[in-house]
């Protein structure tokens, strides 16, 4: 049976969901196909099998994965003959603090500079949802909380240092090749990108340059998604 991959909807096919593109990108590197299918914030039914409400989830067969971490885990395990995510077990355990970097903090500079123009993007059904959840998360309007972007945009370009400074001196995060280390924080720059015309990094930010190779890769699966 194939795989299955339930992902986050979007108004006119806008699909921002960092997570989703974590594993979309995880399933082309491993050389499988899935299944797509959407899922919205207000109607998760879909994925009433997997015992939790969120995306992105894998179907393969009669198990249901949930979690782009546990998804990434559990195709490295499965499929071991198909190029490794993670290149090892070190390279595992350092994915996961990048993905633990990503979820805590870059996430969260994210969601500071895109928060109200997510909302021009989520499923014209979720629009309500989206709003009224989002705002009781942050305690204001999403129109006041991104009216600050610009004054938290320098701290934000600043906590990517790390990854700036890297992809100076290498091609990928996972050195010569993409690992999974990659498409975690690809994903955040997708979301920005599919969500928002917002610009966050300076022309000459040598992040652009990496994010234009993460893109293409796959036959342009990050690059052809639609977005700005």
């Amino acid at each position: 049976m194939s795989l299955i991959l339930y992902q986050l909807d979007g108004r006119d096919g806008y699909r921002f969901s960092p997570f989703s593109w974590r594993t979309r990108l995880a399933v082309a590197h491993k050389g499988l196909e899935a299944d797509l299918r959407d899922v919205k914030f207000s109607d998760r039914s879909p994925i009433a099998a997997s015992g939790q409400e969120r995306v992105p989830v894998l179907v393969d067969g009669d198990t249901w994965i949930s979690d782009s971490w546990a998804i990434a885990e559990y195709l490295e395990d499965k499929f071991p003959e198909a190029p490794s995510l993670f290149g090892g077990e070190s390279g595992r355990a350092l994915a996961r603090f990048v993905n633990s970097w990503a979820d805590a903090v870059f996430h969260a500079g994210i969601f500071g500079q895109v928060a109200r123009d997510l909302l021009d993007h989520v499923h014209a059904d979720d629009v309500d949802f989206f709003r009224q959840s989002r705002e009781a998360r942050v305690g204001m309007t999403l129109e006041e909380f991104q009216a600050g972007r610009d004054a938290k945009l320098k701290d934000f370009q600043y906590s990517l240092m790390p990854v700036r400074l890297t992809v100076r001196k290498q091609a990928f995060l996972g050195g010569e090749a993409p690992n999974y280390a990659d498409y975690i924080v690809f994903g955040g720059f997708q979301w920005m990108r599919c969500a928002s015309p917002h610009k966050v990094l300076d022309a000459d930010d040598p992040i652009n340059a990496w994010f234009d190779r993460v893109a293409a890769l796959y036959d342009g699966l990050g690059a052809n998604a639609a977005g700005y």
